[in-house]
């Protein structure tokens, strides 16, 4: 059994024993504030900036406010300046700082060559490089200048198309669809609008 004075002071410490003995019978006050509670601060009260950002799942594009710390990511909020999202995230976009500072996200250019088995790591310069160079490969092999009766200037290549992801704003998409015409290609299309 506890001893009187601190079974007393347990009962005291009591949030709704404090709400029948205090001046705030309602329990919406300091009848049900604790040492405990008094001593929480938000998680993003030590963030050294806020940068605004769009989640990354899906075509919604949700607003985002990103804490930085240390120049490490320690959270991710909705932003309730969002007319998108009005400050509300789904399951996934609320747990994109998982996303961003998990332990297994990868940060080298992975390729596994044709028919391999194991996967290499590349510099970004010759993955950028491979890729320039099988698209120009591309449009040499599929390019039209004229159609079969040779009647009709075409100038196009079938051989390239472009499906955009959700999040990519307008300017984004102005500038591939910009990048995709001058190649010849035609068939371009953004995800937001499938």
């Amino acid at each position: 059994m506890f001893p009187p004075v601190s079974f007393k002071k347990l009962i005291a410490s009591w949030p709704v024993a404090r709400q029948l003995t205090g001046a705030d019978p309602l329990g919406l006050g300091s009848a049900v504030k604790s040492e405990r509670t008094a001593s929480l601060r938000p998680r993003t009260e030590t963030a050294d900036k806020v940068v605004g950002s769009i989640c990354p799942y899906c075509a919604v594009g949700c607003g985002q406010l990103v804490y930085v710390e240390d120049e490490k990511v320690t959270q991710i909020e909705g932003d309730p300046a969002s007319p998108v999202s009005r400050g509300r995230l789904c399951p996934k976009g609320a747990a994109s700082e998982q996303l961003v500072n998990s332990a297994s996200r990868e940060y080298k250019v992975k390729y596994r060559r044709p028919h391999g088995t194991q996967w290499e790591e590349l510099s970004l310069d010759q993955a950028m490089d491979m890729i320039a160079d099988r698209v120009i490969a591309t449009r040499a092999a599929t390019w039209e200048e004229m159609d079969e009766a040779g009647e009709l200037t075409l100038k196009r290549t079938l051989g390239i198309s472009h499906l955009g992801g959700a999040t990519l704003d307008i300017e984004e998409n102005y500038l591939l669809k910009k990048l995709y015409t001058a190649l010849g290609a035609i068939q371009i299309e953004n995800q937001a609008r499938i």
